[in-house]
């Protein structure tokens, strides 16, 4: 502070600063591994201002492209005036979105978006077409490096943007498709006539919301989704005869906004009004909502997000007259969904029979749980089996999207991580044992608190009431790479999609990836997670270096393991595939079929075999 002087005060530059801050306009950075990390958001911020042409009707379909690293996106809407193509893409807070009228009930409304995407850009090139003309420019992190004169051209008018993202920003980065194709499915559910084509691949959808719950539910329904609109708002909602708590997908403007906002927690709070006055019955909140899977999407101007990733609705009012969002919501609701259940009878039998089992199962639930010591002794949980953090995700915390729980087997392995972990944002769950295969028990939920470790797992993650109350954002299984590992590997994630398929669906489930390898000389040591990498560092580091091969997580030392679940930290996300029917699979897999899966097993070693 002794040199603090006219010397210190410094004024960046617009790229500079976006290069300097990124996380303040793009969230985290990561590597593209999680839904969140940075390369999706400059995606999405090149999309958006497509969809927002094609909302107010210019265009009809978008084209992307995305080959290695370089990400291509081509619309057919106005395409930005040529003379202020470059300024609209180099100059902070210019756009038109300032400007009422232009765009209603757009996505970004701060002048920033596409700036970003340039700025964290190795390459950008920026295309416009319109009215006959064409202009284009090209930078390198924010700087110009090429700018075209206005030229005739043959071209239907749009606009046409090119980007590779800065590998000194995102470190080691990959596309994983999955993650962008659940991105270009939202915009289509939400732009109904939409056609948006990826590589080839066309996503198009004809009943907005409903055709999102389908998909989503395959065929758990316990009755026909329900599916309300009008104006500005629309929903559908069905309950499921799988799940447990609640899913929602929640949207602003065609944002997805996943960790919902105040339209949100209305429409949960609309559900349970309409419910009750319905059957004239007080229910408890948890009995009607158990098992809900329901999507709401609003139209609101001038929206106020509580982050520059617009990931959580702030606004308290709908403008321009002034009526709060709780009471649209409630609003209309309680209209359309009570005139649905007295129109549909079946649904609203169905819709009964649901609350009054849901009801059973709780107090059978807290039955047990009385009867459990284990569960009853909430000291073994802070003490023996979690060591927690400080922050959490169902919190407002700044640090919230970063909290980890790593579940370990054993306690050398669950020692290691502790000792070298985070104790902001990374918790520890030490499991003792094989835990249950739920799908051989055939166990019902209120099973899963008779089992020591499930029971205590879920107390953990605090999943009783759904995922609404998840207490990481991610939760990372971390098991040995030999049989015993896998095997607890795979009887997690049969407990996970058995009965919180949501929490699957919602990216927060991971397998963490540690090296297999450690090659070092005195000069250099490198960690190798696969026999490619471990060729290439023997290359690199020359004349018999030391290799060491890891066995279990046990036999890293906790020094070690500080750079494998840091900023270096490699997860492989755990996702489920578009329309996969999760029953059937878990059955084939982790059921009584022996001689099924023995055929399987043996058809596809035979295959491989005769590759090799």
């Amino acid at each position: 502070m002794d040199n603090y002087n006219d010397d210190s005060i410094k004024s960046l530059l617009w790229d500079e600063h976006l290069r300097a801050r990124p996380g303040m306009y793009i969230g985290r950075l990561g590597d593209g591994s999680t839904q969140g990390d940075g390369i999706y958001v400059l995606l999405k911020e090149v999309v958006d201002n497509s969809i927002d042409e094609y909302r107010g009707g210019y265009g009809k379909s978008i084209e992307i492209t995305i080959k290695e690293n370089k990400v291509t996106v081509r619309d057919y809407g106005r395409g930005i005036p040529l003379k202020r193509v470059v300024d609209c893409v180099s100059k902070i807070n210019t756009g038109a979105k300032f400007e009422e009228g232009i765009y209603d009930g757009t996505i970004g409304m701060n002048g920033v978006g596409v700036k970003a995407v340039n700025a964290l850009s190795a390459y950008f090139k920026i295309e416009c077409y319109k009215e006959g003309k064409k202009k284009y420019a090209e930078f390198s992190c924010g700087k110009k490096t090429f700018e075209s004169n206005i030229e005739k051209s043959d071209d239907p008018d749009g606009t046409y943007v090119s980007f590779i993202p800065d590998d000194t920003i995102f470190e080691d980065f990959h596309w994983y498709i999955d993650y962008v194709e659940k991105m270009l499915w939202d915009y289509v559910y939400l732009n109904v006539g939409l056609t948006i084509i990826l590589n080839g691949k066309k996503f198009i959808s004809r009943n907005g919301l409903l055709d999102l719950i389908n998909d989503n539910i395959g065929n758990e329904a316990l009755y026909a989704p329900i599916h309300l609109k009008e104006d500005s708002f629309e929903c559908a909602l069905v309950h499921t005869n799988k799940r447990y708590g609640e899913e929602y997908f929640s949207y602003v403007n065609s944002q997805n906004t996943v960790y919902g906002g105040t339209h949100q927690q209305a429409f949960r709070e609309a559900v349970v009004k309409t419910v009750r006055d319905f059957y004239k019955k007080d229910f408890d909140p948890a009995d009607i909502r158990n098992s809900i899977v329901a999507a709401i999407s609003i139209k609101v101007r001038n929206p106020i997000f509580e982050s520059q990733t617009k990931t959580k609705l702030g606004s308290l009012y709908m403008e321009p007259d002034g009526q709060t969002i709780r009471n649209y919501v409630h609003d209309m609701v309680g209209r359309l969904l009570d005139k649905y259940l007295h129109i549909h009878n079946e649904v609203a039998e169905a819709l009964l029979k649901k609350i009054l089992e849901s009801e059973k199962e709780r107090k059978e639930i807290a039955n047990v749980k009385k009867k459990s010591k284990e569960i009853q002794k909430k000291v073994s949980l802070h003490n023996v089996k979690l060591r927690d953090c400080r922050f959490h995700f169902n919190t407002n915390h700044p640090k919230a999207t970063e909290t980890t729980i790593f579940i370990t087997e054993g306690d050398s392995a669950s020692g290691s991580i502790t000792t070298s972990r985070d104790a902001n944002v990374q918790a520890v769950f030490s499991l003792r044992g094989k835990a249950l295969n739920t799908v051989k028990s055939k166990s019902s939920k209120s099973a899963i608190y008779q089992n020591a470790e499930l029971g205590l797992l879920l107390a953990a993650l605090n999943l009783e009431e759904g995922v609404e109350g998840l207490r990481y954002n991610n939760i990372v299984i971390a098991t040995d790479a030999d049989p015993d590992g896998m095997h607890i590997r795979l009887i997690l994630l049969t407990f996970f999609l058995n009965y919180f398929p949501d929490v699957v669906k919602a990216g927060h489930i991971y397998i963490l990836q540690t090296p297999l390898f450690r090659v070092r000389n005195k000069q250099e040591t490198i960690y190798c997670y696969n026999e490619k990498e471990r060729t290439a560092a023997l290359k690199k580091l020359g004349k018999q270096p030391e290799v060491t091969r890891f066995k279990g997580l046990g036999e890293i030392s906790p020094h070690e393991f500080k750079n494998f679940i840091g900023n270096d930290i490699r997860l492989e996300p755990v996702s489920i595939e578009k329309g996969k029917d999760i029953d059937k699979m878990l059955e084939f897999y982790m059921g009584d079929n022996t001689v099924e899966r023995q055929q399987f097993v043996i058809g596809n070693l035979r295959d491989e075999v005769d590759e090799l």
